[in-house]
């Protein structure tokens, strides 16, 4: 096991009927700024919930946030933080209004170009300037609302980015919040912690037996409660177990003391920006094909993942490979997430134009090993047409 530090600082307020303890939560002089994205907030009642809950303060709001948040929406009401004088600001949405909140927080106040953040990294902003954040989570997806990451859309491309500051202060978690998602938002969440998971997981063995035993149970349990909540929508226990495996998955716990990928997220926000598709789709595209091709790489955690997340204990191992990754596509589909390139409106030609984006945002060498240069990116987009 490799050495680490891990502290998560994020105060998880869980369970249904919670949004009125926001009034012990946030300062009772605050200035607060709640950004949302949609109307669904406004349409289901969380929004009303939200300012009757911060009655006694100041409230500004700013809505439409991209699901992909966009710098240019971001920067927007970063300037209207400044000019209010915001001292507090709370998402109210899922991971791109959360992710967006982050960006805002680092961005009203620093001095340079924000735009360089997304290339440049945190590094020069002033903590003192930082403005404190939390979250009220609808959509049980990305682990934004215990993490300091985001990932931000610029005209040059997706971009990440993080800072010790950007953990929520405290984070929301009502499931019955998320019960009128439509089906394929939920399927894409399901979707995107899995893969969450699995890019701290299946690299290679680092005698990392708690995580790794972490990880299978939250990978066996979205197997479990992903079919069921997607199509029961209202059934709580389901909900609320995808609602905190999502948590899990990139709260940092799984990913301590072990290596990790993240190369099918590299991939995936190129054709997000290419094609536009969804975040989740990309990665149910990209990862099997990506095992395909690493599979020697990823031997031994492949053969592991095989047994203790699907029970495939017999074969050879290449069988055993073989229908660990079959099982992983036939559970994304079975969701109605489909994994194939050409189910989207994306033509083969096109993958030259995802390696030139990946070449032209410096992601030549990718994966745990950094050993997936532009050409195993081709053969992983060609594997996965």
């Amino acid at each position: 096991m490799f050495n680490f530090d891990y502290r998560n600082p994020t105060h998880i307020v869980f369970g249904k009927d919670r949004i009125a303890e926001i009034d012990k939560l946030v300062p009772q002089q605050a200035r607060v700024l709640v950004l949302y994205g949609g109307g669904s907030v406004k349409k289901f009642g969380t929004l009303a919930a939200v300012k009757q809950a911060l009655a006694n303060r100041q409230v500004f709001e700013f809505g439409g946030i991209e699901a992909n948040p966009r710098y240019e929406t971001l920067m927007r009401a970063a300037a209207i933080a400044k000019a209010e004088n915001i001292d507090f600001l709370l998402a109210v949405g899922g991971g791109s209004v959360m992710d967006g909140t982050k960006f805002i927080a680092l961005a009203t106040h620093f001095a340079g170009d924000a735009a360089s953040l997304l290339w440049s990294g945190t590094a020069a902003v002033d903590s003192s300037k930082i403005l404190p954040l939390a979250t009220v989570a609808t959509l049980p997806a990305t682990g934004s609302e215990m993490n300091a990451f985001a990932v931000v859309s610029h005209p040059k491309g997706k971009f990440g980015i993080t800072h010790p500051q950007c953990y929520p202060q405290f984070s929301v978690l009502d499931p019955s919040l998320t019960f009128t998602l439509p089906k394929i938002q939920v399927a894409n969440g399901v979707v995107d912690a899995f893969v969450h998971v699995c890019e701290q997981y299946v690299t290679y063995t680092a005698e990392a037996r708690v995580q790794d035993r972490f990880a299978e149970g939250l990978l066996r349990t979205l197997i479990e409660v992903g079919p069921v909540t997607v199509a029961q929508p209202q059934d709580y226990d389901a909900r609320a177990n995808l609602v905190w495996a999502a948590t899990n998955a990139l709260n940092g716990l799984i990913g301590t003391g072990v290596p990790q990928d993240w190369a099918t997220h590299m991939i995936g926000h190129e054709l997000t920006a290419r094609f536009g598709i969804d975040h989740a789709q990309t990665l149910a595209i990209v990862m099997p094909s990506l095992w395909q091709v690493c599979r020697e790489q990823k031997h031994d955690k492949l053969l592991q993942y095989a047994e203790r997340v699907w029970d495939i204990k017999t074969g050879s191992d290449a069988e055993r490979i073989d229908m660990a990754i079959a099982k992983t596509r036939a559970f994304f589909e079975s969701l109605g997430i489909k994994t194939r390139l050409r189910d989207y409106d994306a033509a083969q030609a096109d993958i030259d134009d995802i390696i030139s984006a990946l070449e032209a945002h410096h992601m030549v060498k990718l994966g745990e090993h950094q050993s997936i240069t532009p050409a195993v990116s081709r053969q992983i987009l060609e594997q996965a047409w």
